[in-house]
């Protein structure tokens, strides 16, 4: 990992934004600026964030026992707006984006 660059995100490499997702109790990268893979418009507010478009973040359990799972938002102006489509409970709702945990930020 790169650096904290604000309470709520990490520069990571290849041009991530890694934040904490609530919902999924895990971190989440996005990628912004040119370069290979996919990439986010993203509005240069470390403190708030917007990302466009939306963020679908999906997996899948390798041994093919748990179902596939879901994290789709839009995260404006520093407030994560869970989607409907999201597998776990907080679908629907709309929270501010969290700071990184203890363990993600810079000591």
């Amino acid at each position: 990992m790169m650096g904290q660059v604000s309470a709520k995100l990490r520069l990571v490499q290849n041009g991530g934004l890694m934040y904490w997702c609530q919902g999924c109790a895990e971190r989440h990268i996005v990628r912004t600026g040119a370069g290979d893979g996919p990439r986010w418009g993203f509005n240069g507010d470390f403190a708030a964030p917007t990302f466009t478009p939306s963020v679908l973040i999906t997996w899948r359990d390798p041994d093919g026992q748990i179902p596939d799972e879901v994290c789709h938002t839009f995260i404006t102006a520093g407030m994560v707006q869970f989607l409907g489509d999201c597998t776990h409970a907080l679908a629907g709702q709309t929270l501010e984006l969290p700071d990184l945990p203890p363990e993600l930020r810079d000591a």
